[in-house]
């Protein structure tokens, strides 16, 4: 049961680095630094979409309008960070211990 925690644990890591990545990929697509004429940079911006919006969305209907900033991608990642880390690690330790 530990190595499934562990793995869990180690997914939800990922998804923080994911959701990082997104961020950045959208700063530099917004400011034109990225050209999504450039098949890669399209597969690549496609590709995160379809792995952080579905989590992203329902978020951004809840939380309050602050024009162009968009505060679910960090929301999400302190939910991640102090709510199920905790948690995983918790149950982790639990499942080592007996």
């Amino acid at each position: 049961m530990y190595d499934l925690w562990r793995l869990l644990l180690t997914v939800v890591k990922l998804y923080e680095a994911v959701i990082i990545i997104y961020c950045v990929f959208s700063m530099l697509y917004s400011f034109g630094v990225l050209d999504t004429r450039n098949r890669i940079v399209w597969q690549i911006g496609r590709f995160l979409n379809a792995v952080v919006e579905p989590v992203l969305t329902p978020l951004r209907n809840i939380l309050p309008s602050f024009g162009n900033v968009d505060l679910s991608p960090l929301v999400i990642l302190l939910v991640l960070q102090y709510l199920v880390e905790p948690f995983m690690a918790r149950q982790m330790m639990s499942s080592l211990m007996g």
